[in-house]
């Protein structure tokens, strides 16, 4: 076993500021130039639940968290009694002597010394940052530097109070875990944040959403960036008028995407096939939680994937690509805001809570992004929907002098609505043209990503991928894994040369759903389906393990 990480993990309840002080860790991390990815797992309650965050950092580039934890900070005893299995070998488990019941490990007194202070409570979390910069031997100095960065409000007493708890455990636990220095300081972002960075930097204009986690913090950071980027959001009453609107948006001209998760995509099916039908170019990220219905509202899965694949009724092109890693997920959501504009039909951003909400370091580089151009109108008569070789019409915005129509009707090339026979065939064979257009666009474009030169076949997709590769990594396992980009157009021309080997599939899905997909679209039978579906990643040690037994 190879783990060359470390971890950290605060857990405590929901309002002590886990969340936060996992995110303030990160920053600790970063500033020593190593690479980071922080987990954040909470409860969908606002007080009581139990919230935890687990921060790994190495000095070579890491994509998934660990459970196994060198340095725990427990703010209450729920917390002890949750991750009391999850120490590493020689790691240290530290605990609040304040509350009840038995624990063992390094107790400190977090609370009595946060009564001393105003709001007590939001303090505890603060401690949870001072106990790690003791333990990887920060200086006072240089930690409380960072708290004064990234808990403004009462920056005074969040210092004083750091400084009081890193008096106490620094005795003890001080400088136990030394941790090179890495090579170079990194931006860390969350998955939502680099696809609202990837569509910002292909050329949005208008961004529609309605709160649904994990989809919620998309419209939170465009909000937030709108006068930044030169951004409009709108955050409308409901999924239903989010799709219809960001729709008639389009029809102005305005590169617009919405995004929500099952339940609320659910609401925006119809809308979803207003766009395929008047030929609409919006972009829909959506982001999966547990499911059906309002299932498991904070934690991950696959389970969308057919959903995503056949959303809408009606034939017409839909484009899905799923992310692999938060750094991939910027150039992705860019190039499917060029996709579904070149192609003037609606696309979906598919991934997964678990990429939504982690952070992770990145290196990006604005040079390679794409950016949404699409086909105009240059002169004579128009027609919205002119019947062209490649079923592309070329388009026109107000304002104008020509009559310009979008239609939710069957139309002529006009967009006059329609009943006729051969019309009706002509428009049908005319949107059909697209799926031949992008598959021979998309056979000049990477529409795999491939890790590894040989060994055993992995299949997988989406974020499951950064899972399957930290558990290659730990476990030392040499293998090759496979991982379409586009989930439809299916990028069976790439696939062809692995239908007689023997084949793993990984996914967060119980009906195996990518498997599946695999088989219908190329034939390739995957021997062993790993899954899991309890709303939880995949731990790269435990999937390492489970990968070992099957080989």
């Amino acid at each position: 076993m190879v783990n060359d990480a470390f971890t950290f993990l605060v857990g405590g309840k929901a309002g002590e500021g886990a969340k936060k002080t996992g995110s303030v860790a990160a920053q600790f991390f970063t500033s020593k130039g190593l690479h980071v990815f922080q987990y954040v797992d909470y409860m969908s309650l606002i007080r009581g639940g139990h919230n935890f965050s687990v921060v790994s950092t190495s000095n070579r580039w890491i994509s998934n968290h660990y459970m196994k934890a060198n340095l725990i900070v427990n703010l209450d005893k729920r917390s002890y009694d949750t991750h009391k299995n999850h120490l590493a070998e020689n790691g240290i488990m530290v605990y609040n002597s304040d509350v009840e019941g038995d624990m063992e490990g390094v107790g400190v007194p977090l609370t009595s010394v946060a009564k001393n202070y105003p709001k007590p409570r939001l303090m505890l979390g603060v401690g949870g940052v001072s106990i790690l910069a003791a333990a990887i031997g920060f200086t006072k100095e240089k930690m409380n530097v960072i708290i004064g960065r990234e808990y403004p409000s009462g920056k005074e007493e969040n210092i004083s109070y750091a400084t009081k708890i890193y008096d106490i455990v620094y005795p003890e636990i001080g400088n136990k875990f030394q941790l090179k220095e890495g090579d170079k300081l990194r931006p860390i972002i969350s998955g939502n944040q680099a696809i609202s960075l990837g569509a910002i930097a292909a050329g949005l204009d208008v961004y529609f959403g309605y709160p649904m986690t994990p989809a919620s913090s998309i419209l939170h950071f465009m909000a937030a960036q709108s006068d930044n980027y030169g951004l409009t959001v709108i955050h409308p009453e409901n999924e239903i008028a989010v799709i219809n609107m960001a729709i008639g948006s389009t029809f102005a001209g305005a590169k617009t995407m919405v995004g929500s998760s099952g339940g609320g995509f659910a609401l925006m099916e119809e809308g979803f096939s207003l766009a395929g039908m008047a030929e609409a170019p919006i972009l829909c990220a959506l982001s999966m939680r547990s499911g059906p219905a309002t299932g498991v509202p904070t934690y991950t899965e696959q389970g969308d994937l057919n959903f995503a694949l056949n959303a809408g009724h009606g034939e017409f092109l839909r484009i899905v690509a799923s992310p692999s890693t938060i750094e991939e997920a910027y150039y992705l959501t860019a190039e499917m805001l060029e996709l579904v504009w070149r192609f003037q039909t609606p696309g979906i951003i598919l991934t997964e809570k678990h990429l939504s909400e982690s952070e992770m370091t990145v290196d990006i580089n604005l040079d390679k992004t794409s950016w949404a151009e699409p086909k105009m109108h240059s002169g004579g008569e128009f027609k919205r929907y002119f019947n062209t070789e490649d079923g592309i019409s070329p388009l026109l915005f107000p304002p104008s002098k020509e009559v310009i129509k979008w239609t939710s009707y069957e139309h002529d090339e006009l967009g006059i609505t329609t009943e006729n026979a051969d019309a009706i065939n002509l428009m049908h064979n005319k949107r059909a043209k697209k799926n031949k257009a992008i598959i021979e666009y998309l056979k000049t474009k990477n529409t795999i990503n491939i890790f590894g030169e040989k060994g055993p076949l992995i299949f997988t997709y989406g974020s499951t991928t950064m899972s399957v590769l930290e558990a290659l990594k730990c476990g030392d396992i040499e293998a090759r894994v496979i991982q379409p980009r586009f989930l439809s157009p299916f990028p069976v021309w790439e696939l062809d040369g692995y239908k007689k080997e023997s084949v793993i599939s990984i996914e967060l899905s119980k009906a195996g759903q990518f498997s599946n997909l695999l088989k219908d679209k190329t034939g390739i039978v995957s021997e062993t389906l790993l899954n899991r579906y309890d709303g939880r990643p995949f731990d790269p040690i435990e999937l390492s393990d489970q990968i070992k037994e099957v080989l």
